[in-house]
């Protein structure tokens, strides 16, 4: 099992850049996958969204790469032409507005064109670079998903425990409701007719209850639901979408069974079994 929250950062330097990658992630229904990489690098992104797909099904990732260069080989030109332009048209605009402060020279190389960067990007170089770092962050992401789901694993086992618990009292209640009902009948029976009681009518009405207050139905398959969300958490990697569905389907079954129900013993375990399943359905939330 593996949460869907998670973060690593792994940074090394080489004798011509430092190279770092941070990769985290919250919660989310599908996996929402960003890419950060500098522009001159866009070709990889999908190349590393295909790296880190492999390895995570569901969660929102955004993933880092950063490169600080130590040296750099860009040959910087000027455009004395471009500058000159630039340098009559501010002028001008000074005269037509009274502005008559000296123009500093920072106002005209910072307009487009008058300094021009040329360079050509290794890409495969850059790639290089980036790879042994990248490898290493992503371990690190996918280890620290992992632990946080081991832990998530013991606390939805936890509360699964509680919730099993809750499904026995429910097991164990389902034949008294017959004595039960029984014994009330009999008592409004005998408060109306003194001890002239008609057996078969006190079998006939308890038998009616019955039919219309057994819980057996839901009691079998609350426990099908318990054992198939146990497979899941024990055995499927990302259980998270089936779970949710599980949750559904287990609270449906205890509606129904506070909707029959008759006891007030049996009402309280309703309320107990809502809450331990409630915990459950928000700690699947973070499951991949």
């Amino acid at each position: 099992m593996t949460s869907m929250t998670g973060y690593a950062y792994e940074e090394r330097s080489t004798e011509t850049a430092v190279v770092s990658v941070e990769i985290k992630s919250v919660n989310s229904r599908f996996l929402d996958l960003t890419i950060n990489l500098p522009p001159y690098l866009n070709q990889l992104e999908s190349y590393y969204r295909a790296r880190i797909s492999e390895k995570v099904c569901r969660g929102k990732v955004d993933v880092f790469v950063r490169i600080k260069e130590l040296e750099s080989d860009a040959e910087i030109s000027a455009d004395t032409n471009a500058a000159k332009a630039y340098l009559d048209a501010i002028k001008k605009i000074a005269v037509e507005t009274g502005y008559s402060s000296d123009i500093p020279l920072s106002l005209i190389i910072s307009q487009p064109g008058v300094l021009n960067s040329n360079r050509n990007y290794d890409v495969s170089l850059y790639k290089s670079l980036i790879e042994p770092v990248f490898d290493c962050c992503l371990d690190l992401f996918l280890k620290d998903r992992a632990r946080e789901g081991e832990n998530l694993k013991k606390d939805l086992l936890k509360k699964l425990d509680d919730l099993c618990r809750c499904a026995s009292f429910f097991k164990e209640w389902q034949p008294k409701m017959e004595r039960l009902f029984r014994e009330q009948i009999t008592a409004k029976f005998k408060e109306l007719l003194g001890e002239h009681t008609d057996e078969n009518r006190i079998m006939t009405e308890t038998a009616a209850l019955l039919v219309k207050y057994t819980i057996n139905e839901e009691i079998v398959r609350l426990h099908s639901h318990l054992d198939a969300m146990k497979a899941e958490i024990e055995n499927n990697p990302a259980p998270g979408k089936r779970l949710d569905f599980i949750c559904q389907e287990m609270n449906r079954e205890i509606n129904t069974i506070g909707s029959k129900n008759q006891f007030a013993e049996v009402g309280a375990m309703v309320i107990t079994a809502k809450d331990s399943l409630e915990n459950i359905r928000e700690q699947s939330k973070n499951v991949e």
